[in-house]
């Protein structure tokens, strides 16, 4: 489904990906751990189309991300790929539901519609009581699975997680990604996710480390 290819890219002189390859198969779940500023997150951004690569390349569904202009890289982003970010990065003007619904509304779907179907995911999340709330009224664990809601309601090909629970205790670490994982293989949605947490890395399919902008495949994970 997403493959990279001998993917470099620089930040000025510094070059911060060297020659990165990645497979990522349907509804698997591959990890990137490392230690900070080893260029996961820049990995990552490089694989979604948001940084452009200076070699290599990126491939989608066999379309290289490289050969679309950014109109197309934007509908691509917003209809096939999720997000999930360590501080969830939700909208605190939305309530709840309204922030778990925003890549249906986006994509042109109406408002009930769109909140109908971000109910059903936040119920499968266990938050079905605070659909009206606002992101200042939950807890740091229920806002990130509020972020992990809005990432998969739209049943996103893919959904790149950069350090998703690196801002939680790790009893609620534990349990907002394994609800995350499991959500995400229900529906047939493979997984980028970028940690740290060797622990978090474990429950992946398959795992890789980087250090110095080098990509080690490390083989599977204990899923």
């Amino acid at each position: 489904m997403l493959v990279a290819d001998g993917v470099d890219l620089f930040y000025g002189p510094s070059q911060a990906v060297r020659g990165a390859s990645l497979v990522l198969r349907r509804g698997e779940t591959a990890a990137i751990t490392g230690p900070s500023g080893s260029g996961k997150s820049s990995l990552l951004y490089c694989l979604a189309g948001v940084l452009p690569v200076v070699a290599g390349e990126v491939r989608f569904e066999g379309s290289s991300l490289g050969d679309l202009g950014d109109e197309e890289l934007s509908a691509l982003r917003r209809s096939r790929f999720g997000f999930v970010f360590q501080y969830g990065e939700l909208l605190p003007e939305l309530t709840v539901e309204e922030n778990a619904a925003l890549p249906l509304r986006l994509a042109g779907q109406r408002k009930p519609a769109a909140l109908a179907a971000a109910g059903e995911v936040l119920g499968r999340l266990g938050l079905a009581d605070l659909r009206t709330r606002r992101p200042s009224q939950v807890s740091g664990g229920q806002s990130q699975r509020v972020a992990v809601a809005r990432a998969l309601v739209h049943r996103p090909a893919v959904v790149f997680a950069d350090e998703p629970t690196g801002s939680l205790d790790s009893a609620n670490a534990t349990a907002v990604l394994e609800e995350f994982l499991t959500l995400a293989r229900s529906q047939g949605t493979a997984v980028v996710l970028v940690t740290h947490d060797a622990d978090v890395a474990a429950k992946a399919d398959t795992r890789y480390t980087m250090v110095d902008g080098v990509l080690t495949a490390q083989g599977r994970g204990q899923r």
